[in-house]
Formats: C-alpha cells, structure tokens, sequence
C-alpha cells in the first residue's frame, strides 16, 4: 500500500482524542503520524481572542523572565506555564475547539523567553562596563531593534529547516520541553472518554506536586535546592585538597527533564559534566598556577574549565553545520528553484503547509537590510566596518540556526550563551583587525552579540513550538506569520525592562542584579578590545575534544553541553534517564513496558509544567519582597532536602509502574 493510500485512510478517522501512540517514537515502515487535528480540515486558530491573548502573555511573562533572568541567571521556559494558562482559560471560557487557538496563544505567548534570553545574556554586559568606561552609553532603541532583527532572523533562517526537524526526525529526538507543552495542551480536551479523563488527572496531579515542591525550595529553603558534599567538613576538606565536588539539584522540574531525556542522551550529558568536575578541575587546582589553585571548585568552572566547554560546543557547532550540509543545501536549492518557478508545485496539506519560500527569501533579503543600516547608522557608523559586521552576523546566525535547534530537540536546553561567547570572540578579534576597538568597539560587539544571540536562541525556541503544533495538527504557516507579532511584542516590552530595571536595581554595586551571563560577556570582551589576556588555549582545547569525540562517534553537542552547564543541573538528568530505563525495562512484556514508560512521560511533563509555573509564582513572591530566613543549619536542611528528593523519586517510580496492561 503506498503512503498517499495509508494517509488517505488514516485520514478518514474521526479526531482522536489523545495523543497516538505512536506520538513519540521512531514510525515503521509505512506507518504514518495522525496528528490530533486532522490535517485535511480546517480549525478555529488564529482568532481574536487567541492574538490577543498571545500578546498579553508575551508582555507578561517577558517581564516576570526578564526579572528572573538577571536574578539568578535562569530563564524559565514560558511555553510550558502559557500552555497551562491557555488550557485553563478555554476551559473556564467554555471555548469551542479550543486546541487550535491554544497553539497559537502559546506560540506567540512563547516569544517572551526566547526574547529574553536573547537580550539579557548579551546587553546589560554594556551596563556592567559603563562602570568601568563612562563614555559607554545605552539606550532603548538598541536594545529593542537588537531583539526585535535578531528574533526576526530566527524566525526566518529556521522556516526552511521545520520539515527535516519537525516531520523527518520524528521520534528520533526527545524534545523534552516540546513533550511536556504538548501533554498540557493536549489535556485541554475535555472528558470524551475515561482515558483521556484519566490523563489529564495524572497530568494535573503531577503539575501541584511538581509545582508546590519546587515553590516550597525556592521560597521557604526547607529542604536544600541543592545537595552539595561542600557543605560538610569533609566535603570542604576534599574540594580544598583535590577540588572534587559533588552536587545535585533536587528540583522536580529537573528531574522530569532527565526522564524524558531519557538514559543515553543523559548519561553522555552527565560524561562531559564529571569530565570537567572530576578531571579537568582537579587537575588545573593541584597542578595548575597558584592563583588558580587558590580558587574553589566552582570558580575555577566558572573562570577557566568552562571555557573549555564553550570551545567544544563552538567546534561541534561546525561539525554539525557540516553533518547538516545536505540539509541546508536542500533548503537553499528550494529557495532558489521556487524563486525561479521551478518548483514541483506539490500541494501539501494544510498539517504540513509552510509560508511560501519565495516570500521567506524576500523576508529574508528585507530583514538583512534593516540589519545592515541599523548597524551602519545606529551602531558603528562607518560603511565598511558596518558591513563586516553584517556579514559576521549573517554567517553566524544562519549557519548556528540548525546547531541551537538541535540542541533543544535533544536536550531540552539551547547553548545559546556558550554561542554567543564564541560569536563575541570572533567578531571582536575580526573588528580589532580592521581598527574597531575600544568602548566604540564593546559597544558594536555587543549589539552585534544582542542579535546573533536572540536568533539563535529563537531558533532554539521555534523549533518547540513547531514540533508541538505538529503533534497536535496546528498549521505551521499560521504559526509562523503570527510569531513574529509576538517578536515584536516581546522586544519592546524586554527593551522597558532592561531599562527600568537597571534604574532601580542596577548591574553593579551592592544589592545588583547578579545577569550571571551578561557578566561572562563583559569578562569575555573586555580584554578583546581594550588589551588583555584571551584564553585561546582553553577553546582549542574544547575544540580538539569536540573533533575527538566526534571521531569516536560520541555526541560531542550533548558531551560539551555537559561541560558547559553546572554539575548540579546534569547530576538530576541522569537520575531521571536512570528512572525511564527502570520502568521501562521491569517486564518482559513489552507493551506494558511501553506503558509504563509512556505514564512516566506524561507524569514527568506535569513535573515540568508545575515547576515552570511556580517558579514564576516563586520569582514574584521574592519580587513583592517576601524573604523567609530558615532557622535549621546547613546540614539539617542537606538531610531534608536528600530524604524529600528520594521521596520524590518514589513517587515518579511508583506512579509510572501503576499502569496495568
């Protein structure tokens, strides 16, 4: 039977009312998705009410990320608390088919964190060095059109590559954050049938326990965020001696990551990490320099072994850029067959219809021009060296577009800063070549940064959007035309953010917003362009080990992810990773397996989603100013937060294995 005969018949089901169950995993040999949406009729998407709301989330949650982000240095995902929002609004509204209309409120409302984390990395890093360099200056116009012509170029460059991530890979990458959004909106679809009735409890149940858990430890500290050996004596004693540490995050959110990460992609996660923790810093604190050996274990991470990282992930950047050679030829031979209508005309379905390639290159072609003036006219002001800097900007953000998007389809997490590092020292070793250095030169790497940034941490984020909207049935065209209303949105409101935030609290000094990231960037560009040591040999380093993995055929994205990010967030991948093999793994039936697994996928996207939401609940109860000093001692809440965590591991284990065949 061909593929056109099994669509047609699939086809003529009635909507289902959950996910298939072939939703998350690789398809056999002439099997077809079904998406809940039937993909040959039409649905209630883009609509007056879900716009508007879209809208009022982005401006919401951009500021609430914004905050959160300059806080502590952790932008929440606000697909996951926008979807749980959109959900409960439809069903309190009474909404008609409401699952279309969802799509789109959390696909424009998703713009707030991509936005945000594109800004925020990059640009308060010129509030930090205006300190030290007064004739550094800022102002709203460059951050807005740097978020709003870096989300733009994101949106743009990634369109052509949606069918190869989205249809083409289906199954062959976790996308744990697209999993989780799906999961809440799909539990939108009312009580048709007890199955579906249950899920959404299962759902629900999760989110509060997820939630509450996570609000308690973020706002009350009775029980240790973090398990850390450091807080013991010998622990000290260890990380004084040898630099070996142990942490691990205790969060639920986290660990319901690690369990739809799975076990491999979190064991080779947790491999770069321990490289760096158990190997790297051990040695650079026994053997290295004394100022080094002076340092703790963490700020010899955060001031030289994560570097390493930030190499290796640069270096497998360009190895998947030439693994994906094929992929972005293919995309760019589509352009131009289109744009000499030579295209085969095939009609796809409405499931799978995309804004026209022709229109996309001339987007394209437009974008790149407002790019180009805004950076000779507001930015740099000379002709040649604007045009230098256009060209770095375009390359960059292009050939990475495919690097950010599978970082998020495997892991759940974009290294978009580590990225952006990379962008920040190529272009200024490029500007310093061409006589663009000093303050005028900080100022032109970082706008240049803010853009490249924001694209590709769009990038990153659109490619869960579109992966959620295919599992459901949403129209991709629409949900690319309207993102860029939510782009636009999110911009300005960013731009508000970063200015009156840095009035009232400021980047520097007592009581400043600690913008981890943006403070790696000053550190980073200050000695590029006004003299100083680079630490080259540290990114050639990473870079090496990036070419040996790859030869060895180990993920050296998913390897050097793990170097680049904090011991304490990986430790709980791998618990989660461990989780899903257990349960998936306890029979010898393999149908039952597979619902186990499947309940734990669902259990662990309400972790998720509860995590997310109250994280936001939990940032502004700190933000109104409530701060609760916990009366137990260091080891105490150590103990607590262990005994908690393995209850929370229980329960994820027990609830999973309930399903019976």
């Amino acid at each position: 039977m061909s593929e056109k005969s099994i669509r047609e018949e699939i086809y003529q089901d009635a909507d289902p009312l959950e996910l298939p169950e072939n939703a998350f995993r690789e398809l056999g040999k002439d099997e077809v998705y079904r998406p809940i949406m039937h993909p040959a009729h039409d649905y209630p998407e883009v609509t007056p009410y879900s716009v508007s709301m879209g809208l009022l989330l982005a401006v919401i949650f951009s500021a609430a990320a914004a905050y959160l982000g300059l806080k502590v240095g952790q932008v929440f995902e606000a697909a996951i608390p926008i979807a749980i929002i959109a959900v409960g609004l439809s069903g309190a509204l009474k909404k008609k088919n409401p699952l279309g209309q969802n799509v789109i409120i959390q696909s424009i409302g998703a713009c707030s964190g991509v936005i945000v984390a594109g800004a925020i990395f990059t640009l308060p890093a010129l509030y930090i060095l205006q300190a030290k360099y007064p004739e550094i200056t800022v102002n709203f116009l460059e951050i807005f059109l740097s978020s709003l012509l870096g989300g733009i170029l994101g949106i743009l460059f990634f369109i052509p590559f949606r069918k190869y991530f989205v249809k083409d890979m289906h199954g062959k990458y976790p996308f744990p954050e697209a999993t989780a959004t799906t999961q809440v909106l799909a539990s939108g679809l009312g009580k048709a049938s007890s199955k579906n009735d249950g899920q959404a409890k299962t759902l629900v149940v999760a989110s509060l326990i997820g939630g509450i858990y996570d609000y308690l430890v973020e706002t009350f500290g009775w029980w240790a965020g973090t398990l850390n050996t450091m807080v013991t004596d010998w622990g000290q004693t260890l990380a004084e001696k040898t630099k070996l540490a142990l942490s691990c995050n205790t969060g639920a959110a986290v660990l319901g990551l690690g369990y739809i990460i799975g076990l491999k992609y979190a064991f080779i996660i947790v491999a770069g990490s321990v490289f760096v923790w158990w190997v790297i810093i051990p040695l650079m604190g026994t053997y290295g320099a004394a100022e080094i050996a002076a340092l703790s274990p963490n700020e010899i991470f955060s001031d030289y072994a994560r570097l390493i990282g930030i190499g290796g992930i640069a270096m497998a950047g360009i190895i998947g850029i030439v693994k994906s050679w094929g992929i972005i030829r293919d995309a760019v031979g589509l352009a131009g067959r289109e744009l000499k209508g030579k295209s085969q005309g095939e009609k796809t379905v409405r499931w799978q219809s995309d804004i026209s390639m022709k229109h996309i290159v001339f987007f394209i072609a437009v974008a790149l021009v407002a790019v180009f003036l805004f950076f000779w006219f507001g930015v740099i002001h000379t002709f040649w060296q604007a045009f230098i800097a256009w060209i770095v900007v375009t390359v960059i953000a292009f050939l990475f577009t495919t690097v950010a998007a599978n970082a998020i389809a495997i892991v759940g997490s974009n290294p978009v800063s580590g990225m952006t590092l990379m962008t920040l020292i190529i272009a200024s070793a490029i500007f310093v070549g061409i006589g663009l250095s000093g303050t005028s030169g900080i100022v032109a790497s970082m706008v240049i940064g803010g853009v490249v940034c924001t694209a590709l941490s769009m990038a990153g984020g659109f490619v869960t959007d579109l992966k959620v909207g295919y599992w459901l049935g949403s129209t991709p065209k629409k949900q690319e035309s309207w993102k860029f209303l939510g782009t636009l949105v999110s911009a300005a409101t960013v731009g508000g953010v970063i200015l009156l935030l840095n009035q009232v609290y400021g980047f520097t000094g007592d009581n400043a917003l600690v913008a981890p990231q943006a403070n790696a960037m000053a550190k980073v560009i200050e000695p590029l362009m006004m003299g100083g040591d680079t630490p080259w040999i540290l990114y050639m380093v990473g870079a090496i080990l990036a070419l040996l993995l790859n030869w060895l055929g180990v993920p050296a994205l998913a390897f050097c992810l793990g170097m680049f990010i904090p011991l304490s967030l990986n430790t709980p991948l791998l618990i989660g990773g461990a989780i899903a093999w257990f349960v998936g793994s306890r029979s010898t039936d393999k149908a039952l397996n597979d619902a186990r697994r499947d309940r734990g996928t669902l259990i662990s996207s309400g972790l998720i989603a509860g995590g997310a939401l109250f994280g936001v609940f939990a940032a502004l109860t700190r933000f109104l100013g409530f701060e609760y000093v916990n009366p137990m001692d260091a080891i105490s809440v150590q103990w607590a937060g262990l005994g908690v965590y393995a209850l929370l591991i229980v329960y994820l284990i027990w609830d999973s294995m309930r399903v019976k065949r």
